[in-house]
């Protein structure tokens, strides 16, 4: 059998950071209803245990004041390239997804020049021009459509070798008066990539992808304060809940079984879903619409690992960040093996929607 290129993943690293908020921190924020524009009448303690209930987010990871998203996004290549075994100058290219960029404390601005990439860059002190940088803003699937354009780099021979990361810092660009704010988080994780030529299939072997642009471009938006008397001129993450849910399970488990279809597998050779950690309710219908167009109604107990419980939603940050984890054992009851095969897959604004199939 002809040997063919392949994209393998080779290191895995993440950057966590270390100030945990847990549900009790917003006991005393007053937070606005969406629709009436009036502090809900409801108590924080009734709020949040609702919140508790919907999402299964205990707490949350912050940045310290003086980090940026540039600064754990370096620190989860450091970790990536220790795991890989490589020197961090063995890198051709740079690949950062994320949302807003450097957002400093106390403020809600967006600074993306130069891309967060070449920030990265400098901080490693990698001076090699031939290692090229850029950034890819996907919403939550920043990091997957990272791994598609890796992926596609490598196969075209262009480059050999190279990182891929999701950092997001939301913490900064939530709105304090809306409720939504606690479900975001922060963090980086980071995958080191290369090519690798192999006789039998390994690393990426399909993905299938969707943009929905019309008419859901506006289920994530940044928009005002939910408090009308709040005085700065800042704009926030904005989401309507619950017709992003009915979206996601509309259409993520189409997208994941063509993915399937693709690499030409079956459903029961699928060891593992990770999925985004955007909300453990939404995933957990999404699994079973997934198994539900293979007319399966039992769903194999551990194939979809979670961490939004500890670590909340860091968005691009949230599926790199898992794979760590459990390729590190740090995750409860939780492996992946030799051989098995993985889905990654985020949905998240745009509409966008990625599903990659790999093996391990």
């Amino acid at each position: 059998m002809a040997k063919k290129l392949y994209t393998k993943i080779i290191g895995t690293g993440s950057c966590i950071p270390e100030q945990v908020i847990r549900n009790d921190y917003f006991s005393d924020y007053c937070f606005y209803d969406p629709s009436s524009k009036k502090p809900f009448e409801k108590t924080n303690e009734e709020i949040i245990q609702k919140f508790r209930e919907i999402t299964n987010i205990e707490e949350r990871r912050w940045v310290k004041d003086d980090q940026v998203d540039s600064d754990i996004a370096a620190e989860a290549i450091k970790d990536a390239c220790d795991s890989a075994g490589i020197e961090l100058d063995e890198l051709e290219f740079i690949i950062i997804g994320h949302n807003f960029g450097d957002v400093q404390k106390g403020r809600t601005h967006i600074d993306v020049l130069p891309s967060l990439a070449n920030k990265v860059k400098g901080k490693l002190g990698l001076k090699n021009p031939a290692c090229i940088c850029h950034d890819v803003i996907s919403g939550c699937p920043s990091w997957t459509q990272g791994m598609i354009v890796a992926n596609a780099y490598i196969k075209s021979e262009t480059y050999n070798k190279g990182v891929v990361v999701g950092a997001d810092v939301l913490s900064r660009i939530a709105d304090p008066h809306d409720r939504d704010t606690m479900i975001y988080a922060d963090g980086a994780g980071a995958t080191v990539v290369e090519g690798v030529w192999s006789e039998e299939p390994i690393g990426i072997l399909a993905q299938s992808s969707r943009s929905d642009s019309i008419p859901f471009a506006n289920l994530l938006t940044m928009g005002d304060s939910l408090n009308p008397d709040y005085d700065r001129d800042d704009l926030f993450i904005k989401m309507a809940g619950h017709k992003l849910y009915v979206y996601a399970l509309n259409h993520v488990p189409a997208v994941v079984k063509d993915s399937i279809e693709k690499a030409g597998l079956q459903l029961s050779d699928i060891k593992k879903v990770l999925i985004h950690q955007a909300n453990e309710k939404m995933d957990e219908a999404i699994l079973k619409g997934v198994f539900k167009l293979y007319k399966e109604k039992d769903i194999p107990k551990g194939i979809m690992p979670m961490s939004i419980d500890k670590l909340g939603n860091s968005s691009t940050a949230t599926v790199p960040t898992l794979l760590d984890l459990i390729v590190k054992g740090k995750l409860e009851n939780q492996e992946i093996k030799k051989g098995d095969y993985i889905i990654l897959c985020s949905v998240g604004a745009g509409m966008n929607i990625n599903s990659i199939i790999y093996k391990w």
